[in-house]
């Protein structure tokens, strides 16, 4: 029982967590970046924990008697997807010559050894601050995040009856493993990302998909 709990619990979390979304979108900026990777995918992955383990104890119901409070989340979230994704346009219209290089040499730890590191940035960083309540903002100003995860998950492990717990767990190591490969299999992209052209398309992708989200999140049902 707790074997099969625990497999159904990371199936059910993996499919509510891979659909693209707004958090995902800025973990594989992130990870393309190399800026702040492991804060941005640990707090993703904790805030799902913790949403899980609410869930899972049945303070969902609790929240379901409260349906205005998702309603306050809705309208809050979508404003902030809708900022971010003019902040993502006015990037892309007007770009600061970000690029990725991935042959420049970089001295380590204070050296001029010359070393070569995989990337070098030549675009203006984000600050582990901003990254970080940026990253707050899109996980708990979603309000996908509550009806998915809180409602739907705990809803489905607590007809586990003793095995809720594997099944919590097992959609924990489900947000791990997607998070954790998202943000560093992003890496990847480096290469393609070489040039300031390509960081405008991605820019002008982001804000559509964000702008989308949140136009979508108050839209009536």
């Amino acid at each position: 029982m707790p074997l099969s709990s625990a497999l159904a619990g990371f199936g059910l979390g993996l499919s509510l967590i891979v659909a693209i979304g707004a958090q995902n979108v800025f973990v594989m900026r992130q990870g393309i970046r190399r800026e702040h990777v492991f804060a941005v995918t640990a707090i993703c992955a904790l805030s799902d924990l913790a949403l899980i383990m609410v869930g899972v104890s049945g303070v969902g119901v609790v929240l379901a008697a409260v349906p205005w409070l998702v309603d306050v989340i809705r309208w809050a979230g979508a404003a902030f997807l809708v900022a971010y994704g003019v902040l993502a346009a006015r990037r892309a219209l007007r770009p600061n010559g970000q690029a990725l290089d991935a042959t420049a040499p970089e001295p380590r730890h204070g050296t001029d050894s010359g070393a070569t590191t995989t990337l070098t940035r030549r675009h203006t960083g984000t600050g582990l601050a901003a990254a970080v309540l940026t990253c707050l903002a899109l996980t708990w100003l979603n309000p996908h995040v509550y009806l998915d995860t809180v409602f739907l998950l705990g809803s489905v492990a607590n007809t586990h009856g003793d095995g809720r717990w594997a099944f919590a767990a097992g959609a924990g190591v489900a947000s791990l493993v997607w998070f954790f490969g998202l943000a560093y299999g992003a890496r990847l992209l480096g290469g393609v990302l070489a040039s300031p052209r390509a960081w405008r398309v991605l820019d002008a992708v982001i804000a559509v998909v964000m702008v989308g989200l949140g136009v979508m999140l108050v839209l009536p049902r």
